[in-house]
């Protein structure tokens, strides 16, 4: 009774066609925008933003570039940890090289190469799919590995092989304490996140699910296969290369190689197939899948063994939460190919005719 579009009428195209087209979802964005914008700050804990808030937006915008790639353009991409390290490296050496260089600035600075690293390792594309293009980007993975560990220039001569950051600021507001990375951080993902989303639905969103559903059937129409494919590993690796130097600016604040291994593009790609495919509210829900589900089972499997009498060790919670991620995937592949997006669409379908059955 509450989630119906009687009375709303569309006079223009432009109405017809906005982002949210229903007056109850821009209500609820927009208190939802007001409850993370001032609620949160107000009442979290130092322990929430760090260990949850901060984590989930970055792996969110993260999750929002692989899906372009993967779900809206559907190239196999498994080096998206690889694009995360060239964003994280090159904006770390455009922060420390570069006298006066701004934070913001360093960080697009960081994208923009993973952008053309993304696209010299999408050339491949063009001519593989499938198993074979995920092996192509497989090998981006460990050559930016191999690079940001041997190389080092990249470290900036460290000997160490790991890199920090400090004195982050931006535009003369200093972002030291957990409060003001969240709403910095808030304040990006949001950003990309309306980019991302007006950029599916125009025409080269159009184009890239068109090389999605059938590539042949999208170059006899007059789309050019090669341009689609390369923009979409340049968005998405843009994207994934911001989301890997705030990773390291905001998040870490100190990281070496490790911190954006296979497992990170493994962790990315979990996050869009169980969120949803083609979703950019899908990423959003299995980012929050993937940061919670570690924190809850942490917290409840020592309680349900003390429960039984069985005493679970750390190394028993750790496989746990492996056993339980590759089911779910198995779950959703089989059940619901288009993730927790694809549930959340079907009871907003299922409210806008409650309580009739038709």
């Amino acid at each position: 009774m509450f989630y119906r579009e009687n009375g709303q009428f569309k006079s223009t195209y432009r109405a017809d066609q906005q982002i949210f087209p229903i007056l109850q979802d821009r209500i609820g964005i927009a208190l939802l925008l007001l409850f993370a914008f001032v609620a949160v700050p107000m009442f979290a804990s130092n322990y929430m933003f760090k260990a949850i808030l901060v984590p989930f937006l970055i792996l969110s915008l993260a999750a929002i570039g692989v899906n372009i790639l993967v779900g809206y353009c559907g190239q196999i991409s498994l080096g998206s940890g690889g694009f995360m390290a060239v964003g994280a490296y090159m904006a770390y050496n455009a922060f420390v090289r570069v006298e006066g260089m701004p934070m913001m600035v360093a960080i697009l600075m960081g994208g923009a190469c993973a952008a053309l690293v993304g696209v010299v390792f999408g050339i491949p594309s063009l001519r593989v799919r499938g198993l074979y293009l995920a092996v192509a980007t497989l090998a981006a993975q460990f050559v930016c590995d191999w690079a940001f560990l041997r190389i080092k220039w990249f470290t900036n001569d460290s000997t160490s092989g790991s890199v920090n950051v400090s004195n982050l600021s931006l535009l003369g507001w200093s972002i030291d304490t957990p409060v003001e990375k969240y709403l910095f951080c808030l304040g990006v993902v949001c950003v990309f996140a309306l980019l991302a989303k007006n950029l599916v639905r125009s025409a080269i969103g159009r184009e890239w699910m068109a090389i999605r559903d059938m590539d042949v059937a999208a170059a006899v129409i007059g789309i050019r296969p090669m341009y689609a494919k390369l923009t979409a590993f340049a968005v998405s690796s843009f994207i994934v290369g911001v989301a890997g130097a705030m990773w390291g600016f905001v998040n870490l604040g100190a990281w070496e190689p490790a911190a954006f291994s296979v497992d990170r593009s493994f962790q990315l790609l979990f996050m869009v197939i169980i969120g949803g495919l083609g979703s950019i509210m899908g990423c959003f829900f299995g980012a929050a899948f993937i940061v919670v589900l570690p924190i809850f089972l942490n917290q409840f499997l020592p309680v349900l063994g003390s429960l039984v009498g069985v005493e679970i060790s750390t190394a028993g919670i750790a496989h746990t939460e492996i056993m339980v991620f590759g089911a779910l995937i198995v779950w959703f592949l089989i059940v619901e190919p288009h993730g927790l997006a694809r549930l959340w669409s079907l009871g907003k379908q299922k409210l806008r005719v409650w309580p009739f059955p038709h």
